[in-house]
C-alpha cells in the first residue's frame, strides 16, 4: 500500500511538474518574442545603433548573456541527468530538451544583436552541447535503453548539476546586478520569471517524491533558481515605484 501510494505520488507530481515546465516554456517563448518585438520596432523606427555597445535601442538591452548561458546549462544538465538515471525519467528529459532549445534561440538572438566574441562563444558551446546531448539520447533510445549507465555516470551528472547550480546563482546575480545598477528591466520579460518560478516549485515537490538519493540535484537547483526569480520579480516592482530606480534610469540614458 505504501509503495502504491509512493508511486502514485511520484507519477502525479511528475506529471504536474511536466505541465508547469511546459507552461514555463511559454515564459521563455515570451522572452524570445519580446526580443523579436523590440527588433521589429527598431527596424520600423529606423533606429541606428552600434553593434558593439549595449544601448536602450538594442533588441537585447539588459539581457545578461551570462545568465542565459547558465540557464541553458541548467536545463541541459537535467536533460542529460534524466536519461542517465535508471529508470529513464520522461518527466525530466522531454520538457528540459524543449526548454534547452528555446534558451538556445535566445542565445542566438543575443549573438545576432551584439555580434561579439562572448556571444559567439556561448552560442557555439550551447549548440555543441545540444547536438551531443540529442545524439546520445538517440543512441540510448535506439538501443531500447539497454546501454548500461553506471554509477559513475550518475555521479558525474550530479557533480555537473552542482557546478551548474553555482553558475546559475552567479549568472542570475549578474542579471539582478544589471537591473539594480540601471533601475531598468530593459528587454527582460517578467513572464519568464513568473512561469519558471512555478516550475521550480513543482520541481521541488517532484524531487521530494523521487527520494533524496535521486532527487537532491533537482532540489538544490530548483531552490536556487526559485530564489533568484523571486528577487527579479521584486526588482520589477522596485523599478516601477522607486525614485532611486527612476534616477538611475535617467543617469543611464544620459550615458548612452
Amino acid at each position: 500500500m505504501s509503495d502504491y501510494f509512493t508511486m502514485n505520488t511520484y507519477h502525479w507530481l511528475g506529471s504536474l511538474n511536466a505541465i508547469f515546465i511546459l507552461i514555463s516554456l511559454y515564459g521563455i517563448y515570451s522572452q524570445v518574442n519580446t526580443v523579436w518585438i523590440r527588433r521589429s520596432e527598431i527596424i520600423t523606427n529606423n533606429v541606428s545603433k552600434s553593434t558593439t555597445q549595449l544601448t536602450n535601442n538594442s533588441a537585447t538591452y539588459l539581457l545578461s548573456l551570462n545568465q542565459f548561458t547558465v540557464s541553458f546549462m541548467a536545463y541541459f544538465s537535467f536533460f542529460v541527468y534524466g536519461f542517465s538515471i535508471i529508470p529513464f525519467n520522461h518527466f525530466i528529459v522531454w520538457p528540459r530538451l524543449l526548454a534547452s532549445i528555446l534558451v538556445a534561440i535566445i542565445l542566438f538572438e543575443i549573438w545576432r544583436d551584439r555580434r561579439n566574441k562572448s556571444a559567439l562563444f556561448s552560442l557555439s558551446i550551447s549548440s555543441l552541447f545540444l547536438i551531443a546531448g540529442i545524439t546520445l539520447l538517440s543512441i540510448i533510445l535506439k538501443a531500447d535503453n539497454l546501454i548500461p549507465i553506471n554509477e559513475f555516470s550518475k555521479q558525474f551528472s550530479s557533480l555537473f548539476i552542482v557546478v551548474i547550480t553555482v553558475m546559475i546563482a552567479q549568472g542570475y546575480f549578474h542579471q539582478i546586478k544589471l537591473i539594480w545598477q540601471t533601475g531598468d528591466t530593459g528587454a527582460v520579460d517578467i513572464k519568464m520569471s513568473q512561469f519558471i518560478l512555478m516550475m521550480d516549485l513543482t520541481t521541488l515537490a517532484f524531487a521530494l517524491s523521487m527520494g533524496i538519493s535521486n532527487g537532491w540535484p533537482l532540489m538544490l537547483l530548483a531552490t536556487v533558481s526559485g530564489l533568484t526569480k523571486i528577487i527579479i520579480m521584486i526588482l520589477f516592482r522596485w523599478c516601477r515605484v522607486s525614485k532611486t530606480a527612476m534616477l538611475r534610469r535617467k543617469i543611464a540614458e544620459q550615458q548612452i
